[in-house]
């Protein structure tokens, strides 16, 4: 028992030493915690954890877990204005869903690279290349592929099938962190509320960090969310848009609706919910 302990203490540090911020403590906080799970029909896993002390303050971590071995279906919408991640999930009849990436909150486009299919909806701006996109998220039927990118990657992109949506920074790729030297350093090292997409051996992941209310989730940074995914199994992982943007919903199940709490209306509740330019989801 004490080898096993050791062996699994090992591990921890090293994956808290891999980036600079975060400690063994961190990582055991994580491998302890009692999440609160609730399991669908579908066999769709909801896990919330609330942390006292994780990262220097209070978190409020929410996940769905979406079983490879079943075949759902995944997709990317956009409803060609902003609209609630609720209200884009509704509208593709799907059973899950996560807010997509960054867009332009004025006029509601994507700033970020989406193609549907044969058809180029937007492209990256420059801004967005140089502060912070350095991935991209494919779907196409049951699978969820995360892609490395970048302004020539995007240029010479000629897929016609699925749809492709350009975000980041990486955040995983085999396991292994990535390097965000080429991101806005404020961008990597402030905390926010943040969404993230992962996958690990046996499923793909949706995942938010609640932030913006002191006493409650003080929000992660992105070598904080990189590590907290790497310690629960991630293999490939991708920031998304965050900030008040940041939302996961559910449509089935004890915990129906938005499941973590959006800071938009500046209260600790699930009514704070931003429209949004695109939002992943998953359907039967």
């Amino acid at each position: 028992m004490r080898l096993i302990f050791l062996s699994l203490f090992s591990i921890l540090s090293v994956c808290a030493g891999s980036i600079s911020a975060q400690t063994a403590d961190d990582s055991l906080a994580i491998v302890n915690t009692r999440w609160q799970t609730t399991v669908t029909p579908d066999g769709i896993v909801h896990k919330r954890a609330q942390f006292q002390t994780l990262y220097q303050g209070n978190q409020h971590i929410n996940l769905i877990e979406i079983p490879r071995k079943r075949k759902f279906r995944f997709g990317i919408g956009s409803p060609g204005g902003m609209k609630p991640t609720s209200g884009i999930a509704k509208d593709n009849e799907a059973i899950a869903a996560l807010n997509g990436s960054y867009y332009n909150m004025k006029n509601g486009s994507s700033v970020c690279f989406l193609k549907m299919g044969a058809e180029v909806i937007d492209s990256t701006t420059t801004n967005e290349f140089n502060s912070r996109v350095t991935g991209a998220v494919r779907t196409y039927k049951h699978k969820v592929d995360i892609l490395p990118w970048n302004a020539t990657i995007e240029r010479g992109y000629r897929g016609k099938k699925g749809t492709v949506l350009a975000s980041g920074p990486l955040l995983l790729q085999n396991g292994t962190v990535c390097s965000w030297e080429e991101c806005s350093e404020s961008f990597i090292t402030t905390k926010h509320p943040r969404s993230a997409l992962y996958v690990t051996k046996d499923a793909v992941v949706f995942l938010t960090a609640d932030g913006r209310s002191p006493g409650n989730a003080i929000g992660v940074n992105i070598p904080e969310l990189a590590h907290l995914i790497r310690v629960l199994g991630g293999r490939d992982a991708i920031n998304l848009d965050g900030g008040g943007s940041t939302t996961l919903w559910m449509g089935q199940g004890e915990n129906a609706g938005v499941l973590n709490c959006p800071s938009d209306n500046r209260k600790f509740d699930h009514e704070g919910e931003r429209s949004v330019s695109n939002a992943i989801f998953v359907r039967k």
